[in-house]
């Protein structure tokens, strides 16, 4: 009965970590930018004293999905939308070099190319800085110009370029401040493939249905644990009567 609760035991614990992952998609689904977190079940053996005889399930993350969202029209100027296959790459609090979707900058009072999170913008050298000016533009190969205060239309000034980056998805890990990283944590190289979309932002490439179907799924599994540990301690409860009976 031990093995029986133990497996139905462990099951429900990690179909609750699978159902929190799930819940996280779902309320980041209106989130500019997001990329749905993967999850997965594996069976793993219980090392120890004698032989590896009994299993238990596993929740773990295998990454991030990579596949785009929808690029909508905002027509603001520091709005920015990687066309396929690409990242920003900004610079989390820590000083490491971390990599987003999530295109609705802004200009801190430092006057620091920033995204919405308030993560410092990686240009050429470091962070974007953007001087006082009458107009920015971003463009497509993530090139900043302004225009300076008092100036003609024409005389648009090329300020910085945005780090462009293109790494492949199986590399990218997101660390528990919710940040995505290479694996092992050294920077990427600029790449000059990668375009943006500028006056435009990319939706959350999370399916809201293939999410609902998914915690339906799960709540399911999570039921027939809870029962089988039900069933677990009926069955040894019976086994403890006849055991007393025919003392």
């Amino acid at each position: 009965m031990d093995r029986m609760l133990y497996v139905a035991m462990s099951g429900a614990r990690q179909t609750m970590l699978a159902q929190t992952v799930n819940s996280h998609n779902m309320a980041n689904a209106n989130t500019d930018g997001f990329r749905a977190d993967l999850a997965t079940f594996r069976s793993m053996p219980v090392y120890g004293a004698g032989e590896a005889t009994r299993v238990y399930a596993m929740t773990e993350s295998v990454g991030v999905d990579t596949a785009s969202g929808t690029i909508n029209p905002t027509g603001r100027e520091l709005d920015i939308a990687v066309k396929g296959e690409g990242w920003i790459a900004a610079q989390a609090p820590d000083g490491s070099e971390v990599y987003t979707r999530t295109g609705s900058l802004r200009i801190s009072d430092g006057g620091i190319l920033q995204t919405a999170s308030g993560l410092a913008v990686l240009g050429n050298g470091g962070p974007v800085a953007i001087p006082p000016s009458a107009k920015i533009e971003i463009g497509a190969d993530g090139t900043v110009s302004i225009l300076g205060i008092g100036q003609t239309p024409n005389a648009l000034t090329v300020l910085d370029r945005i780090k462009l980056v293109k790494i492949d998805g199986g590399n990218l890990v997101k660390g528990e401040d919710g940040l995505l990283r290479t694996r092992d944590g050294s920077g990427a190289e600029p790449d000059a493939t990668v375009n943006v979309v500028a006056g435009a932002l990319e939706t959350s490439n999370v399916n809201t249905v293939e999410a609902m179907v998914n915690l339906i799924s799960l709540a399911r599994q999570y039921e027939t644990q809870v029962k089988m540990m039900k069933t677990a301690e009926e069955t040894d409860n019976a086994a403890t009567q006849l055991l007393s009976l025919s003392n």
